[in-house]
Order: C-alpha cells, then structure tokens, then sequence
C-alpha cells in the first residue's frame, strides 16, 4: 500500500500545467530577518496563508453567487481575521472577486509574475475503493453505484484519480479519460469481512485482529493520498470514499461464544466467562478511543489539504442481517450504528456530507456535484494569538444576509515540523 501515498504526485504535475495559476498564487511567508549572534534564541517567525472552501445557500437550497468580501467575516480560534482573497468558483468559470496581496520580495532568484491563463475551475476528485470493507455479495449493488457516480458525477475537464485498500487492485494515475473509470468499476469486488469471519476470528490485545489491520490499511491510504493533496492549491478537491464504515470492536458478545447454561465460553467456568466479559467492556472502551484517534487523524490531514470527505455507504438501507448469519438484532443494529457514525465523523469534519442508510445515490450525488462545482474559496493571513497552537478552528459567517447560510470547514491543523537537528 505505500507505493500508493505517491499516486497523487501526478495530480500536483498536471494541475499545474493545466494552468492553475489562474488565480493569483498564494502569498509565501516571509522570510523572517536573521538575528546578530548574541549568544540569546532565535526564533522563526512565519505568517501562514490560510484559504478554505465556502458554500452559501439560500432557503430553497440555491447557490448564492453575489457575495462579496464585505459579506464575509472569518474567525480563527474566535478571532476575526482579514479576508485577502476571495474567488468565486461558478457554473465552471473561475471569478477572482478579491486578489490575494503579491508575495513580498525574498532573497534568492527573482522569477516573473505568473501569466494568467484562460482556465476553467475543472475539479479534482480522489477516489477511495475502500474494497477491504465492502460486501462480496454487494458486489453488483457497489459497481451500479460507481456507474451512477460516472455519470452524475465526475465530467469532462474533471481531473481524477482511483486508488483500493484490496484485492481490486486500483492505483490509477491522475487523468482526465473518463473511459479509465468505465474500465477501473469492472474490477471493483468487495472483500469485506462476514460476520462469521469475525466472530470466529484470532483476538489479539486490542480486539480482532483481522479488524483492526483491514481499518489500519484504509485509514493509511486516505492519510497518504491526503498528504500528496495538500501540494495542490485553487481547484476544488474531493474525496469520495466508498466504505461500509469501521467499528473496531464488533459483535462483542457473540465474540465471546457464551453458554446459554453457564454463561461462558463452551468448556469454561461461569467465573472464567464473567472474567471474560469485564476484559471486553474494558476493550470496548478503548476500541472506541482508538477509532476516534484514527478518524481524527485522517480528518486533519483533509483539512490540511483543504480536502472535503464525501462517504458513501453503498449498503444503503440496511433493515437487518442476512438470513444465513444467526446474529443477534440488537447487536448487528449496534454494529451498523458505529459503521455509519465512523462515516459521518469524516464528511461533516471536513465540510462534506456522509449518504448513509438511504438508497437515492442519485440524490445525494447531485447534490455532491453541486457543492463541488459552485463554491468560493476565501483566504487570509493568520494572525493567531497562539503560534504554538497547531490545531486551530475556523468559523465563517456572513453579514447583513440571514437568509443564507454557509458551509465550510471548521478547524485546519498545522503540519508538525521535523526537530531540528542537534
């Protein structure tokens, strides 16, 4: 899988010769003036460029394209910050309603102002076949969706790229050729684990362990190809992630294989059982920490790349367990609770929306087509209080307009620094 954290790197290539300038680049920090040795610390100074993703609507749920930068007001960790640069992104065609200041000038090689181009706001989608955590027998159900995604979602002039967490075996370079996908869905097999699977399977100290490396896996492509995103700037990026979701401690009590006489395991003492069952409330507990670290971490790295999270649960209405798996109601409907919570945590922390539990993906495609199309991209120069902070929210609002609302990301976290070294 780690062959794939460089999948994206082709994106950065050919969004720049696609003419992402554009827009006016983003202004670089300025190199902060060396102190005279005196023996004392010196410290690095950096102002940093922070743009995000707005989407404004209004009541009947139409996309607002006549706000300024007068509309606006940005606030990191409750401070209100000076909007820069504002573009509006509509119907394909790129307006710069506010420039971002040119950078200021820097040691070094003096290079030419950039030439604007004629270019459209062509979008770039990431694609995650998350094949590790889908249904074999949805297999057909899964391929249908990907050929509704084909059509609503991905057009001409939208740049792509396809990358599985399986045995599908997808890691397609960035491209423009919508027959690549058409060729890419017939390979799309899931390979989900069964219930049986993971009931019957080894436990290690944290739980199955089946489980816990299939979501390790995942997560570690998305963090990777997120990574490699965030070199891309002024084009709408999203993720499309296809997964039935994660739950890092399923089916707890048929793990436990109890006895309907002694209340253990087949061959052991009901104090050997009871045992047994404090040790998994116990895991339960910290399975559910760690999957909340996990869903952090991935949605950090999307917000550092200004990347929204659209999740897909192409189980869609899910009324009960198959017929063939002897599982108890309750618990299977508490499994599929956490799957889908898992996929809504990373949509709505990242500005994007989770199509779970319902069975119209034409629906919700269309509206993600909309959101990625028609948007304003707002920018400005953090003047946070708290340099050290790396974890810094965001608020937008607008003002004298109640009638619209706004969606954005609510929080962007500062890439950590390597030591330097001794």
């Amino acid at each position: 899988m780690k062959s794939n954290a460089f999948r994206l790197a082709g994106i950065v290539a050919l969004a720049l010769s696609a003419g992402l300038d554009a827009q006016t680049p983003a202004p670089q920090a300025p190199k902060a003036p060396q102190a005279p040795q005196t023996g004392q610390a010196t410290f690095r100074v950096a102002i940093d460029f922070v743009t995000t993703d707005v989407i404004a609507r209004n009541n009947q749920d139409q996309f607002v394209a006549d706000l300024t930068k007068k509309d606006f007001e940005v606030f990191e960790d409750g401070v209100k910050q000076e909007i820069t640069s504002l573009t509006l992104v509509h119907g394909g065609r790129v307006h710069n309603l506010a420039a971002p200041p040119a950078p200021a000038a820097q040691e070094g090689l003096i290079l030419p102002v950039s030439r604007p181009r004629n270019d459209t706001a062509g979008r770039i989608f990431l694609i995650i076949v998350d094949d590790l955590h889908l249904d074999f027998r949805n297999t057909g159900r899964i391929r249908d969706l990907f050929k509704r995604i084909a059509r609503t979602l991905v057009h001409e002039g939208d740049m792509f790229s396809i990358v599985s967490t399986g045995p599908s075996s997808l890691a397609i370079d960035p491209t423009y050729d919508r027959k690549v996908l058409d060729e890419a869905i017939k390979k799309i097999t899931g390979n989900g684990l069964k219930p049986a699977d993971i009931i019957q399977g080894a436990e290690g100290a944290e739980g199955p362990s089946e489980v816990r490396y299939r979501a390790h896996v995942a997560f570690s492509t998305a963090y990777d190809m997120l990574s490699q995103m965030e070199k891309i700037a002024n084009r709408r990026k999203a993720v499309v992630w296809v997964s039935n979701g994660y739950d890092f401690n399923p089916f707890a009590e048929s793990r436990l294989g109890e006895d309907p006489v002694f209340g253990g395991r087949f061959g052991q003492t009901r104090e050997e059982g009871r045992e047994m069952q404090r040790n998994s409330l116990s895991q339960n507990q910290f399975a559910d920490a760690d999957l909340v670290r996990e869903l952090a971490e991935v949605t950090r790295s999307a917000n550092r790349a200004n990347a929204t999270l659209y999740t897909i649960d192409p189980r869609g209405l899910v009324a009960g367990s198959d017929l063939d798996e002897q599982l108890d109601p309750v618990e299977f409907g508490e499994h599929v609770r956490k799957t889908q919570d898992s996929l809504r945590v990373l949509a709505e922390q990242t500005g994007g929306i989770a199509v779970v539990n319902q069975n119209n993906f034409d629906k919700a495609l269309k509206r993600i087509d909309a959101e990625t199309s028609d948007y304003y991209v707002l920018g400005y120069s953090s003047t946070n209080p708290d340099p050290l902070k790396r974890t810094r929210k965001i608020e937008v609002k607008l003002v004298n307009r109640p009638n619209v609302t706004v969606w954005s990301r609510t929080s962007y976290s500062l890439r950590q620094l390597p030591k330097p070294e001794q």
